[in-house]
């Protein structure tokens, strides 16, 4: 199957990062002309898309895309020598504090891979024009801070609040604590559940090196229209009292299969920004229980009546 389109063209404004007129970021570029359209011919190879196109001035190219695995299993590999709870309290306490961040998955057979980006959607600007603005609508009559969005920072906030509250975004939470991680890896099992478990069933852990990520990669705190990118962002705590105890952090992603294009990166400048850890669902009662007296508690991170409610399910009817 093969068509062709003509495209209309606007550059990149490099301080912005959005699409912009030529003639307002040509003193940038001196000695160069940009192409007003391009004509693409796209061709379906059974996996790949292959797309070729030529300019009006004469400038062409070439790509490949790339079906999307996000909903394989994960290929990261993990740590060998961090297995079981003992030896993960060791590791994480010889971890420089603020130079990794971490994500806990109740399920390892999971990929990283965002609440939108999971529902088969992929459209971000309709979901920032139709989704977050009727989401908007409807929080002005909950919530007390009436939300600019037009500000960065607000925005930001504001899509941080609904993920914390259940509605599917482009975010994925982190938290700066491998404590907390656990906790939310193991928070949705049950203790009368795992202990029948057979083994190599486990959770998750990822750990990402954010300290270098940020150093090496620009940070676009924007959705669309975009290159691909993963940017780690600390919003405000507006209206959010979770954040802090938590120890939140999120990234925002434009991309579906994150794995995929951090595996790219890693291949492209040599370094290793991701790592897992699997530790065995058996091990929950322990590792909660132990959680509990760190003050990592439903209680603590939760607060107000579900979190407490939790809490105390947790201690009086999960034993």
């Amino acid at each position: 199957m093969k068509f062709t389109l003509r495209l209309v063209v606007k550059p990149m404004d490099p301080n912005t990062a959005e699409p912009s007129d030529w003639n307002k970021i040509a003193s940038q570029f001196p000695g160069y002309t940009f192409p007003t359209y391009a004509d693409a011919q796209f061709e379906w190879l059974g996996g790949r898309l292959k797309i070729e196109w030529q300019t009006n001035i004469g400038t062409f190219g070439s790509a490949y895309l790339d079906v999307s695995y996000a909903s394989q299993p994960p290929f990261t590999q993990p740590i060998a020598n961090v297995s079981n709870w003992r030896q993960f309290r060791e590791y994480a306490r010889e971890l420089k504090p603020h130079e990794f961040i971490f994500r806990g998955q109740r399920d390892s057979r999971w990929r990283l891979r965002t609440g939108f980006h999971r529902t088969g959607r992929t459209n971000l600007a309709r979901y920032y024009h139709q989704d977050v603005q009727t989401l908007w609508r409807h929080f002005s009559a909950i919530v007390p801070h009436h939300f600019d969005l037009g500000n960065s920072y607000q925005y930001g906030a504001f899509v941080s609040l609904s993920q914390h509250h259940g509605f599917p975004t482009p975010l994925l939470d982190w938290t700066y604590s491998p404590f907390v991680a656990a906790y939310f890896a193991f928070r949705e099992l049950r203790n009368s559940v795992v202990r029948t478990e057979p083994p190599g069933r486990n959770v998750r852990i990822f750990m990402f090196n954010k300290g270098e990520w940020t150093k090496t990669f620009l940070q676009v705190p924007k959705l669309a229209p975009l290159p691909p990118h993963f940017t780690i962002i600390e919003p405000l705590a507006i209206a959010n009292p979770r954040m802090i105890p938590q120890q939140a952090l999120v990234s925002l992603t434009n991309i579906d299969d994150v794995e995929g294009y951090i595996r790219w990166a890693e291949t492209l400048c040599g370094k290793v920004f991701l790592h897992v850890i699997d530790l065995p669902v058996q091990e929950r009662p322990d590792v909660m229980s132990e959680l509990s007296l760190m003050g990592v508690a439903a209680g603590s991170l939760l607060p107000g009546l579900d979190g407490t409610c939790e809490e105390l399910k947790e201690r009086f009817y999960d034993l």
